[in-house]
């Protein structure tokens, strides 16, 4: 399996969309980006998707994930 990275898109939320950003210079992007609260959309291809609550786990946070994906590359996205 082909690990890629991780890049935001230039599409935004909150009524800027690409459309918008079409005109703009690299900067004016860049700061429309973090005028939008830094959320950005992720496109990512994968297997599985599972949406969970990250859980307390002394001074970390902890998800637990199904056992036949160990050994498996995952990538975490936080969305709130």
């Amino acid at each position: 399996m082909d690990t890629q990275p991780l890049y935001p898109t230039q599409e935004v939320h909150n009524g800027v969309n690409d459309v918008d950003n079409q005109n703009k210079t690299k900067d004016e992007k860049d700061s429309t980006l973090e005028s939008n609260q830094g959320r950005v959309k992720f496109e990512v291809y994968g297997e599985e998707m599972i949406e969970k609550e990250v859980k307390l786990s002394g001074n970390s946070g902890r998800v637990y994930l199904p056992p036949d994906w160990v050994g498996h590359q995952v990538k975490i996205i936080r969305i709130d």
